[in-house]
């Protein structure tokens, strides 16, 4: 079942439920989705990794908005943030632990057979590919960096 259609079903429960800030957190998901598929030269349904990238997307922008309204002091938009955050992690894959995000870049160098600082690029490319959608580009930026650099 695609991710347009698991957010409709959603939407209709959360309207059923009356619960109004679910409902808004389920239609800017739709929201976005609708975007993407109507942008020029997009296919009429988004694959699955196009959803994952969407939400990720979305995930980070609302993690964003919200360490940057706590630090303005507006904790009640925080929470609106951090209320959808959680609404768009329904939808995201399991996330990696750490320990698994550090094991999955030591495979990923010794099959580029990387040796130093100056094969970060490969390494990123094949790292980020194996684990879009379960970890966060900077986190696996970091790793790199402390692998590459004993």
């Amino acid at each position: 079942m695609s991710l347009k259609t698991t957010i409709d079903g959603d939407i209709k429960k959360a309207m059923l439920a009356k619960n109004k800030e679910e409902l808004d957190a389920l239609r800017s998901i739709k929201s976005m989705i609708l975007l993407a598929e109507t942008e020029k030269g997009a296919a009429t349904e988004l694959t699955p990794e196009a959803e994952n990238k969407l939400l990720m997307k979305a995930a980070k922008q609302r993690k964003e908005s919200a360490e940057i309204f706590q630090k303005e002091g507006r904790t009640d938009l925080a929470q609106k943030e951090q209320f959808q955050l959680d609404i768009i992690s329904r939808y995201l894959p399991k996330q990696l632990t750490e320990a698994e995000i550090v094991e999955a870049v030591k495979k990923v160098i010794a099959q580029v057979g990387a040796t130093g600082p100056q094969d970060m690029g490969k390494v990123m490319g094949a790292a980020t590919k194996a684990l879009a959608g379960q970890a966060d580009g900077k986190v696996i930026s970091e790793w790199v960096k402390k692998l590459l650099n004993p």
